[in-house]
C-alpha cells in the first residue's frame, strides 16, 4: 500500500479542519493530510493536531459561554437550533461528496450522513416542550418537584465511520439541555464534520461549540482530564471507553460511551428463507463494508436452512461491487484506514489458515486502481470454530461468519457468548415469537426482521449491555442524560 503523498488540487490543499474556539478558526504549526482511502496517494485536505493547550482555551470558552447559555430558555435554544439546522441543510450535497473522499463509503451513505445533522437538530428543538416539563408531586406532606438542570461543559469524541450523524446524535441533545460542548472529529474524517460545525458554531453564541481535532492520546485524554469537563460523550472502541473511564476517574465525570458491538443475527426454524431476507442481511453485514457499530457481525442459522442460506446468502454476497464510493456502480467502497485495513485482511488470512471454508466473492469495479485504495472483496466464511477470532471479535469489515443451530436454546446461548452487548436482531414469520426470543438477548437494541442502518432511528434509546457500553443516548433518554436531575422539595412533619 503506498504512503500518502502530494496527489491533490490546489483548492483540496485549501481544506483544513482547524482548531475553533470561541467562533475563531486557528492556525496550527502541525497539520495532517487527510486522505482518499479509495485513492490513498490523494490527499483531500489537512486536519490541525490540537494540543493541550488549546483544549484548555477551549473549554474555557465553553465555560465562560455556559452561564448565558443555560440561562436561555429551551425554547430559546430550540430556535437557534432550528436556524443551524436551515443553514447547514443548504450544504449537504457538496458535504456529502466531501465526506466520501475521505471516509470511502458510497455516496447514498455520505448523504444520508451528512444531512444527519440537520434531521437531528430538528429532532431534538421538536423536544422541547416535553422536556420543560417539570415533575411535580403533591401529597400530605408537602410539594416535590423533579426537574432538570444542564452539567456544564460537555465533551463530544467522535468515530471516523460515520462521523456527521453520530457526533450530531451528542451534540443536538447536549446544546439543547443547556450545555456547551467541545468537539474532538477524528483525524481520518474530519472535514465535513468540521464544515457542518462551523456553521453551527457561527449560529450560536461564541463558545457554545468549539472544535479541537486532533490525536486521541493528546486531545482526547486532555479532554476526559480536564477538571471543567463534567459529561464526556464518547463513541468508538472498546478499548479507548476503558482509557476513557480510567482518565475521567479523578474528577468523576458523567459518562456516555457508545462502544463496539459483536451482533448476533439470530434466523429461526419459522423463518421464511427468500429474496427479502437475504436483502435485509446483505444490507445489515455489508453496508459501508461492514464499519457499522451494529451492523451484522455473526449469522446463526437453524440447520433446516442452513444450506439454502448459506447459498443464497453467498449468491447475493457475489453481486456487490467493490470501488470508489463517488461512482454510482459501486455497492460498497473501500475500508477507511490503513490499520482497519490490515486488521480485517490478516483477520481473514488467519480464518483460512484455521480450516474454516472462506468464499470471497464480489466484483471489482476498477481492477487496475484496487491496489491504490484500501479495497476488499466481501467474504462469506463457514465451517468455523466456535472460539475463532472471527466470531469472538468485532471483525468491522466485509466479512461475517455462518453457523448452524439445531434449537432456540443453543441459538440465544450462542448469541450472548460474547462480551459484547450493543444490538442484535431475531428473523421469523411469527412477530409475537420474535420478540419472545429477543427478550432473552443480551444487548441493548434487539430487532426483529430487520438488522441494519435505520433500524434504529433517531428516537430509539440506544446504547450497549456488557462491554458494549455505558449510559443510553438517542431519544428523549439523551436529554436527561445530558441534564442532572435535580430534586426540589416542601416537607413538612406529619
Amino acid at each position: 500500500m503506498k504512503d500518502a503523498t502530494t496527489n491533490s488540487t490546489a483548492s483540496d490543499q485549501q481544506i483544513v479542519a482547524p482548531v475553533t474556539v470561541a467562533r475563531r478558526r486557528r492556525d496550527s504549526s502541525s497539520l495532517k493530510p487527510v486522505t482518499n482511502p479509495a485513492q490513498v496517494d490523494e490527499v483531500v485536505g489537512h486536519v490541525a493536531l490540537g494540543t493541550a493547550e488549546d483544549v484548555d482555551d477551549a473549554v474555557a470558552a465553553a465555560d465562560e459561554a455556559f452561564t448565558a447559555w443555560s440561562a436561555l430558555s429551551a425554547a430559546e435554544r430550540a430556535q437557534l437550533l432550528l436556524e443551524a439546522a436551515e443553514a447547514i441543510e443548504v450544504g449537504v450535497p457538496d458535504r456529502a461528496r466531501l465526506l466520501t473522499r475521505e471516509n470511502g463509503k458510497i455516496l447514498q451513505e455520505s448523504e444520508a450522513d451528512a444531512m444527519g445533522a440537520v434531521r437531528i437538530l430538528r429532532y431534538y428543538a421538536g423536544l422541547v416542550e416535553e422536556y420543560t416539563q417539570d415533575e411535580v408531586i403533591e401529597d400530605a406532606r408537602g410539594r416535590i418537584v423533579l426537574t432538570r438542570r444542564p452539567m456544564g461543559v460537555g465533551a463530544v469524541i467522535v468515530p471516523w465511520n460515520t462521523p456527521v450523524l453520530l457526533a450530531f446524535l451528542m451534540i443536538a441533545p447536549a446544546l439543547l439541555a443547556g450545555n456547551t460542548i467541545v468537539v474532538k472529529p477524528s483525524e481520518m474524517t474530519p472535514l465535513a464534520l468540521d464544515d457542518t460545525l462551523r456553521i453551527l458554531a457561527e449560529k450560536l453564541p461564541p463558545g457554545v461549540v468549539n472544535v479541537v481535532p486532533g490525536y486521541g492520546d493528546q486531545v482526547g485524554s486532555a479532554l476526559v482530564r480536564h477538571p471543567r469537563v463534567r459529561k464526556i460523550s464518547f463513541t468508538g472502541s472498546v478499548d479507548t471507553g476503558r482509557a476513557i473511564m480510567r482518565e475521567a476517574a479523578s474528577t468523576v465525570k458523567n459518562l456516555g460511551l457508545e462502544l463496539g458491538g459483536n451482533d448476533p443475527a439470530l434466523v429461526l426454524q419459522s423463518a421464511t428463507i427468500d429474496d427479502e431476507l437475504i436483502s435485509e442481511l446483505i444490507r445489515g453485514v455489508y453496508q459501508s463494508s461492514g464499519q457499522i457499530c451494529y451492523g451484522v457481525k455473526r449469522i446463526y442459522v437453524h440447520r433446516t436452512h442452513y444450506d439454502d442460506f448459506v447459498d443464497r446468502f453467498t449468491q447475493a454476497a457475489d453481486q456487490i461491487v467493490v470501488g470508489d464510493g463517488l461512482d454510482a456502480q459501486s455497492t460498497i467502497g473501500p475500508l477507511n484506514n490503513e490499520r482497519q485495513y490490515c486488521f480485517v485482511k490478516d483477520l481473514i488470512e488467519e480464518t483460512k489458515l484455521s480450516g474454516a471454508v472462506v468464499r470471497t466473492v464480489g466484483k471489482k469495479l476498477d481492477p487496475a486502481t484496487w491496489e491504490g485504495g484500501y479495497f476488499l472483496l466481501p467474504s462469506v466464511v463457514t465451517d468455523l470454530s466456535p472460539d475463532a477470532n472471527l466470531i469472538t471479535c468485532e471483525q468491522f469489515g466485509p466479512v461475517v461468519p455462518v453457523m448452524p443451530f439445531d434449537d432456540e436454546e443453543e441459538a440465544v446461548r450462542l448469541a450472548n457468548d460474547s462480551e459484547f452487548g450493543l444490538a442484535a436482531s431475531v428473523w421469523t414469520n411469527d412477530i409475537d415469537h420474535g420478540f419472545e426470543v429477543a427478550r432473552r438477548i443480551e444487548a441493548g437494541s434487539v430487532f426483529v426482521n430487520i438488522h441494519r442502518v435505520g433500524a434504529s432511528d433517531v428516537s430509539m434509546p440506544f446504547g450497549g449491555f456488557k462491554q458494549s457500553g455505558v449510559g443510553r443516548g438517542h431519544g428523549f433518554v439523551a436529554l436527561e442524560e445530558n441534564s442532572e436531575l435535580q430534586t426540589l422539595a416542601h416537607r413538612t412533619d406529619m
